[in-house]
C-alpha cells in the first residue's frame, strides 16, 4: 500500500475517533459506563488515539495540512491550546498549506484565529482579515473580527465587521446588539 494511502487511513480513523470523543464528551453518564477499566472508549482515551492516528498520518505524509488540523482539534479539546496552535501552524506552513482549497484555508485560519484570541495573541487580526479574504461569506470570521476590533478599541472597523455579518445574516442579534452597543445602525 502507498505512504500516501495508508496516511489518509490514519487520518480517516483518527476524524472517527475525534467525532467519537466529542460525541462521548456530549453525553451525560458515559463515563460512568467503563466496564473493562481500560481508557479506550472514554474521552480521553479517545482523543489520545485520535491524536496517535494523526501522528502516523503526518509522519507519512507531511506535505498533507489535515492530519495537522485533526491534531491541532485533539489538542484543544484536552487543553492544549498553546500546542494545538503550534500545530495548525504547521497546517498553514508552506509545506502543507497547498494541499488547502481556500475555503478550506481560510477555516484553518478562523480556528487559528479563535485559538489566538483565547490565548490572547495579538495577531489573530490579521488572521481574521484573511479569513474574511478567502471566505467572504464567512459569518464567523466576520463576528470574531468585529469583536477583535472592539476590543482594541478600533470601533470604526469593528462597525464595519458588524456591518459586513450583517449583509450576510440580516437577523444575526450578535452582530446587532454590537453595533447598537458601538452606537451604530
Amino acid at each position: 500500500m502507498k505512504p500516501a494511502t495508508k496516511a489518509k487511513r490514519h487520518f480517516v480513523k483518527g476524524a472517527q475517533l475525534l467525532s467519537q470523543a466529542r460525541s462521548s464528551k456530549n453525553l451525560t453518564g458515559s463515563s460512568s459506563d467503563s466496564s473493562s477499566g481500560s481508557d479506550s472508549g472514554s474521552f480521553s482515551g479517545l482523543v489520545q488515539e485520535a491524536l496517535e492516528e494523526a501522528d502516523k498520518s503526518i509522519a507519512l505524509n507531511p506535505k498533507d495540512a489535515a492530519p495537522y488540523l485533526l491534531k491541532s482539534l485533539a489538542l484543544e479539546l484536552q487543553g492544549f491550546r498553546t500546542s494545538a496552535l503550534e500545530t495548525i501552524d504547521m497546517a498553514l506552513s508552506p509545506l502543507a498549506v497547498k494541499s488547502l482549497e481556500d475555503e478550506e484555508k481560510g477555516d484553518a485560519l478562523l480556528k487559528r484565529a479563535e485559538l489566538k484570541n483565547a490565548l490572547k495573541v495579538d495577531s489573530v487580526v490579521e488572521d481574521l482579515t484573511q479569513v474574511v479574504k478567502l471566505s467572504p461569506k464567512n459569518l464567523k470570521g466576520w463576528v470574531l473580527l468585529g469583536e477583535c476590533y472592539e476590543g482594541k478599541k478600533i470601533e470604526d472597523e469593528a462597525i464595519k465587521a458588524y456591518k459586513k455579518a450583517l449583509e450576510i445574516e440580516p437577523k444575526l442579534s450578535i452582530a446587532q446588539e454590537a453595533l447598537n452597543r458601538l452606537g451604530s445602525s
